[in-house]
């Protein structure tokens, strides 16, 4: 016989499993392989999804059941801007003699302090004895690196931490990372018009949620990466 006629002896499985899958089908032993493979995939890919859905229904929850400290005191107060209701319990706060002196991070570079003092409807002029202005950070991670340097620069040891709920936990993730040996008091600030006790029945709540989870997570990604680098 010459190589032309060699045939595969269809009595062998190997061969028999070649000639079938070039022709498009599998033999049963191949089938039930791949179904079986099918379903790990699909299994692994459930499993996952579940997990994430668990992680952020866990986040969540610490939000909507997050709650103000009973004694807030601590050497200085940072407050985060993003709304007037921020600034406002921050200059109560210090009003209150919570702390000597506080850092409103992310003001705008045109807003005044009379204009702050008046959106917060605080007695206080808002001195730069008692109140400093940072006018640098445009996002989380500027607050954390500006709040940063001011802590260091004052030689505060304790901050109280004023933004949002919703908010206060990647606040607290950034602030840790960029200041790892200070004590951290997160005092949440919340808004009336986001229902965080039923946040499940809540689309907007869960869309808002979401977006902040997945910040979330980046900057615990990005601090990790830079602390092992």
């Amino acid at each position: 016989m010459t190589h032309a006629d060699t045939v595969i002896d269809p009595t062998l499985d190997d061969g028999v499993a070649a000639v079938t899958e070039r022709a498009g089908t599998l033999s049963a032993p191949a089938r039930k392989r791949r179904f079986g493979l099918r379903i790990v995939f699909v299994a692994v890919v459930t499993a996952l999804l579940a997990g994430a859905a668990g992680q952020f229904a866990l986040f969540a929850h610490k939000i909507a059941t997050i709650e103000v400290p009973k004694t807030a005191n601590a050497d200085a107060i940072v407050v985060l801007t993003g709304g007037h209701a921020r600034v406002s319990e921050a200059v109560r706060l210090l009003e209150e003699g919570r702390a000597n002196r506080l850092l409103i991070s992310g003001v705008h570079p045109g807003t005044t302090r009379k204009q702050l003092a008046a959106v917060t409807a605080s007695t206080m002029p808002l001195e730069k004895s008692t109140v400093d202005l940072d006018r640098v950070a445009l996002n989380t991670a500027g607050n954390a690196a500006e709040t940063a340097s001011w802590v260091r620069k004052n030689g505060f040891s304790s901050l109280l931490v004023v933004t949002s709920a919703y908010h206060l936990p990647r606040a607290e993730a950034e602030l840790s990372g960029a200041l790892p040996n200070v004590e951290l008091i997160a005092y949440p600030v919340f808004s009336k018009d986001l229902k965080l006790n039923t946040w499940y029945r809540e689309p907007a709540t869960i869309r808002l949620l979401m977006r902040e989870y997945v910040k979330y997570i980046l900057a615990r990604l990005r601090i990790t990466v830079k602390s092992v680098s």
